[in-house]
């Protein structure tokens, strides 16, 4: 299965959510939907779609241009999406006082356009009607809902609802077409953010992981190991978690199934000291890229931030242009909490890039784009399961699509 397929299909929890709730606002208030026979220039009467608001009532308790209740049964059947059916009937069939002759009384065929419209209606059977409703303030204002509940945030939520505004105010949209100019946006919003991580022509360049307690910083590392390997680098890996040993186990597993070299220290080590010798020794064996694994640390923690500060500045002894990529690795499953994870570490590790972890296991997949839209931070790359070929390169209408159901 391709990434898009794993995406699309993992990312189920946040598209039917944002599904769920489209469907909710569309169906309330729909505008109702009724047919009427108007002559065509052959004489004939041809099925016509018109507003219910259209249909006045008369004294005798009636409907003004009301269709006979047998037709009309007939005719509410073959409501479909403009262009797809027409459906031709004889005058002489409307007529109440009329008794048709077995000649006379004939439906012509039944003629079928197999051209799709565009966009495609919703799925359903041959005699689906899709619901609409008119994209008016109140519509808008409980999209913006939507959004914020789909953790996308109130402000890029606000920007998002204004474009689709501007555009789209007071047409009457399916769920599908919502979707799709949802996607559009969205996509729109991800596109300056989307880079694979620069590699630099430096030896070694030095990559420093960050980030909370299980954020998935060390299953991380060992993808993007793997993935370098296979593409012709030499890579090490520093075990810069000297505080627990199960995590230091964790990034061996993960080395051998890359084929990595682990640099580890004994436990309690000064991780600083040992991401020095790491960048010493790498050099030494003409390594391209070294990754740094760090401890996961909550970003409220002053001391513990301190402490991450340190291992930057000890780098920087080493070489004073690293470490040359640093990057912050995300729970998709901690929602908004993210934003102010990303304002912490950029503001102490000078973050260069994002990666976004557990994108399978939550219906919070929308603070991606709150995000991309609040800090314009790269984003390299997205994971969404835990094989090692679970992590690839972001790719923006790919994510918009999985994410809006597309």
């Amino acid at each position: 299965m391709s990434f898009f397929g794993k995406l699309k299909s993992r990312l189920f929890k946040s598209s039917a959510k944002l599904e769920e709730g489209l469907n909710a606002i569309v169906d309330e208030n729909t505008v109702g939907e009724s047919v009427e026979l108007k002559p065509d220039a052959q004489g004939k009467q041809s099925v016509v779609e018109i507003p219910k608001s259209n249909q006045e009532p008369n004294p005798d308790g009636g409907s003004e241009g009301a269709v006979d209740p047998t037709l009309s049964e007939i005719l509410s059947k073959a409501e479909l999406e403009t262009g797809a059916v027409a459906i031709v009937a004889e005058r002489d069939l409307v007529e109440k006082s009329a008794v048709p002759s077995p000649e006379a009384a004939s439906f012509e065929k039944l003629v079928v356009d197999t051209t799709p419209p565009n966009p495609l209606p919703e799925k359903g059977g041959l005699f689906s009607r899709t619901p609409r409703r008119v994209l008016d303030d109140e519509m808008l204002e409980q999209l913006e809902e939507l959004l914020i509940a789909s953790d996308m945030g109130v402000d890029t939520a606000i920007r998002i609802t204004a474009n689709l505004a501007q555009d789209l105010y007071g047409k009457k949209m399916s769920t599908t077409e919502i979707k799709i100019a949802l996607s559009k946006e969205i996509s729109r919003i991800m596109k300056p953010v989307a880079r694979p991580m620069p590699i630099y022509n430096k030896k070694p360049q030095v990559i420093l992981v960050v980030g909370v307690n299980g954020s998935g910083k060390t299953t991380t590392i060992g993808k993007l190991a793997s993935q370098f390997k296979i593409a012709g680098k030499s890579v090490v890996i520093a075990a810069g978690d000297t505080f627990r040993a199960a995590a230091v186990e964790q990034l061996k597993v993960w080395g051998d199934r890359a084929g990595v070299p682990v640099m580890t220290a004994p436990q309690g080590s000064d991780p600083a000291s040992l991401a020095f010798e790491a960048m010493t020794q790498a050099e030494a064996d003409g390594a391209d890229l070294l990754m740094i694994d760090t401890a996961g640390r909550l970003q409220n923690r002053a001391d513990l931030m301190e402490e991450l500060s340190k291992i930057v500045r000890v780098i920087r002894k080493k070489d004073s242009t690293a470490p040359h990529n640093t990057l912050l690795v995300l729970d998709a499953t901690t929602g908004q909490n993210a934003l102010n994870q990303v304002d912490a570490f950029q503001k102490l590790a000078d973050v260069s890039g994002l990666i976004m972890t557990k994108l399978d296991g939550t219906a919070k997949g929308g603070v991606l784009v709150s995000l991309a839209d609040k800090f314009a931070l790269p984003i390299h790359a997205i994971g969404v399961g835990e094989k090692i070929d679970d992590l690839d390169v972001f790719d923006p209408e790919d994510f918009a699509n999985a994410l809006t159901g597309v």
